[in-house]
């Protein structure tokens, strides 16, 4: 299957070193470039792409406005959040904007297409020097006494897989700790993320962080025990 990929950015110059990695690889096609928010909502709207690469700083709509204006849309597009900014202000908006990933311009053109395969699939770009980051600024904020109520429908054994979740695991890695099939730790987490009505694993540690479900120190490894940095 071919990926589909809309470009937003604002400098052209960008849009075709882009598009030449991104039409480079055999398993992906660019459908459409936008030189500010507002085209970029458009495109997304006509073309439905599976991927937006989406700068931070454009025209008219930035992009964070452009992601949560995108997740809200309800939309199948998954959007990578790419800018040359190592922001922590950046970061958090656009993953709570519901953004499925956040990578560097600066980041090598093999580590690019590979990070578009990640989130066309679904799935979240989640580093663990973001999952760090995160943790990191939603341990330091005040704890209301009990998580939400929507967490109260979670099952023990999807609790499970949630605080792995927010510890950075990958699928793998969560089937690996908890002895079963990497489809049945899918599953697990297209229950969890209807129940706590989540768009993808980054609102999950959003979500988790906010509720004080995990208290700050708990999570700073990660499954196989190496710290997350």
């Amino acid at each position: 299957m071919t990926v589909r990929v809309v470009i937003a950015d604002d400098e052209a110059l960008v849009r075709g070193g882009l598009r030449l990695i991104v039409d480079a690889a055999p398993d992906m096609e660019v459908v459409g470039e936008a030189g500010d928010g507002a085209e970029a909502l458009r495109l997304v709207r006509e073309l439905e792409p599976d991927v937006i690469l989406m700068d931070v700083q454009m025209p008219m709509t930035d992009g964070i406005e452009s992601t949560l204006r995108i997740a809200q849309s309800g939309v199948r597009t998954n959007v990578l959040i790419l800018t040359t900014f190592n922001r922590d202000d950046y970061l958090y908006d656009a993953m709570k904007a519901g953004a499925s990933g956040y990578l560097l311009k600066s980041s090598p053109p093999e580590q690019l297409v590979n990070a578009v395969r990640v989130v066309a699939t679904g799935d979240a770009l989640l580093s663990p020097a973001i999952t760090r980051r995160l943790i990191d600024e939603y341990t330091g904020r005040p704890r209301s006494g009990t998580p939400p109520a929507e967490f109260d429908t979670l099952t023990e054994r999807e609790i499970d897989v949630l605080l792995l979740i927010a510890s950075g695991a990958s699928n793998a890695e969560i089937a690996e700790q908890i002895f079963v099939a990497e489809s049945t730790v899918k599953s697990h987490i297209n229950r969890i993320l209807s129940k706590l009505g989540a768009r993808d694993r980054v609102q999950l540690v959003i979500k988790t962080y906010e509720s004080g479900l995990v208290r700050p120190g708990e999570m700073d490894t990660s499954p196989d025990g190496e710290p997350i940095s």
